[in-house]
């Protein structure tokens, strides 16, 4: 006997193609005046600062004209003058619409090809639903062409009615389809919000004290960026770039790119991937490669291909005393060196890294090189380079510079240019989808612009795409942009506390971080 329809039969309006910005429905119209009532209160909430900061005069206002995400209108600001040079604003827009709706997996993913998606529908339909077949666009970014995907949905609920939705997924669960509850505001597609903002300036003018990466106590351990600031006794601070959690479970911390810490190379770059560049109180954003070599005493040089890191076959990898963990204990070879390179001793693989050293560690090959070309009392001659692929130039790793490897490049020269694809995130998920964004800008003038869109969220905030944060950054007044880690990771500390809202209810521990220090 086909199963019941789920209590909200019409067909879904086609949340992948753009829709009226308003609604006839009497629970989103209910929505609406709640979220108008909240915004009201919002606008006209004082501007307060933080307790135990001055409240200097600012030099720095966000644009008055319409927020570039959304229905057109101006956004509800909230300012609070941190320290001299230090504004943080809050921007609340828009309204709540958007609702849920259950989405058919096709090889375990929400769409798929024209083909799949009409099987796929007819097994919804034979289940008793009724159902619809949608096509979406994802969008053409600057390295990575537009595509066409196809998205099989079932059902239309508000927000306060999830639990149907739940329960029309339980139910084709049994009759053999796989789905899930999907959010139409997560879509990447017009929407009317809400979005809740964060946005943290630094005026060069009037800040005097600088910039810096961190990645806590050590490169292994993920770490919260309100522990790390505070460790650093930082004004402010923003989760930093993506890290590895793919690797073993003791080394989740270690970033996913490059990372150099007050002149330190921590971890290598993904060559051609987006990086913020830090010293002093300076920023600019660019991409980078690095190389790093070692040359024994009787004159062999060979690359080393990681840096605190897990190793893999036939591979040279340098962990420095920072790493914070064991050196995988594999069947290659190590040798052990001090802060002059001299090799203190050889031994299996597998052990501390001592305060003052450095391990080089060979796998497959490389442990015969280590064999022949690392003896006791020799000196190995570890050299990191860093360079700046936009100007062909090296980047001196002095004490006062720092790198955070990127997410995606946003903006490039004043314009959108999104590099999905070189950095590694040329896929629907990443590209179209809303998620919470960690995001750092640099105006044309020298301001660094953070800002973190808070988002998975229904109802209260939708967070934002690719797209979406590449033209905030542009109202925002960013020559340069990039995207650092968002989702559960997205998080900003001012004067120890944590004023956006991370997604996952609570601040999660990162690889690494931005601190801005008195």
């Amino acid at each position: 006997m086909p199963r019941p329809m789920p209590r909200l039969t019409p067909r879904p309006q086609g949340p992948l193609t753009p829709r009226p910005q308003g609604s006839s429905h009497p629970a989103r119209r209910r929505l609406r005046a709640g979220l108008l009532s909240l915004s009201l209160l919002v606008a006209g909430a004082p501007s307060v600062a933080l307790a135990g900061t001055a409240a200097p005069a600012s030099r720095v206002e966000l644009p008055r004209t319409d927020f570039p995400l959304g229905p057109p209108g101006l956004a509800d600001q909230t300012h609070t003058a941190v320290a001299p040079g230090i504004d943080l604003f809050t921007l609340v827009h828009g309204s709540a619409t958007d609702g849920y709706t259950v989405s058919v997996l096709m090889k375990g993913k929400d769409y798929g090809t024209r083909a799949q998606a009409e099987a796929a529908a007819e097994s919804v339909r034979a289940a008793g639903f009724e159902v619809s077949v949608q096509q979406f666009t994802r969008p053409e970014v600057a390295d990575y062409p537009a595509s066409i995907g196809y998205m099989v949905r079932t059902g239309l609920w508000t927000v306060k009615e999830r639990k149907e939705a739940d329960k029309v997924v339980k139910q084709l669960k049994e009759a053999g389809v796989t789905a899930k509850v999907d959010f139409l505001g997560d879509d990447g597609v017009q929407s009317t919000g809400p979005w809740d903002v964060r946005v943290l300036t630094i005026d060069p003018r009037d800040f005097r004290g600088s910039y810096h990466s961190s990645v806590g106590v050590n490169v292994a351990k993920q770490e919260r960026p309100s522990a790390m600031a505070k460790q650093a006794k930082a004004i402010a601070a923003v989760n930093g770039g993506f890290f590895n959690i793919h690797t073993d479970k003791h080394l989740r911390g270690e970033p996913v790119g490059i990372s150099v810490v007050d002149g330190r190379l921590l971890s290598e770059a993904v060559p051609g991937r987006s990086a913020l560049i830090l010293k002093g109180r300076s920023a600019r954003i660019t991409e980078v490669s690095t190389s790093v070599t070692a040359t024994s005493a009787d004159g062999e040089r060979t690359g080393i291909t990681g840096v605190n890191r897990a190793s893999k076959p036939d591979e040279l990898i340098l962990y420095t005393e920072e790493f914070g963990a064991d050196t995988p204990a594999d069947d290659g070879a190590e040798a052990v060196l001090d802060a002059n390179g001299q090799v203190l001793e050889l031994r299996p693989a597998g052990g501390p890294v001592q305060p003052g050293t450095r391990v080089l560690h060979g796998t497959g090959i490389m442990s015969d090189w280590i064999w022949s070309h690392a003896w006791e009392q020799w000196t190995l001659d570890i050299t990191s380079k860093v360079t700046d692929l936009r100007s062909g130039k090296s980047i001196p790793l002095t004490p006062e510079t720092s790198i955070i490897g990127g997410g995606v490049g946003l903006v490039r020269d004043g314009t959108e240019h999104v590099t999905a694809k070189a950095d590694g995130h040329a896929n629907v998920n990443m590209i179209l989808r809303r998620h919470p964004r960690t995001l750092a800008g640099v105006t044309k003038s020298g301001r660094l612009i953070l800002a973190v869109v808070d988002g998975r969220k229904p109802g209260v905030t939708v967070g934002a795409s690719m797209v979406e944060a590449a033209q905030l950054m542009l109202w925002l007044g960013a020559r340069q942009a990039i995207n650092l880690d968002g989702g559960g990771s997205s998080a900003m500390v001012v004067n120890g506390k944590v004023v956006n809202h991370p997604s996952d209810g609570t601040e999660r521990g990162v690889g690494d971080a931005l601190l801005v220090t008195p």
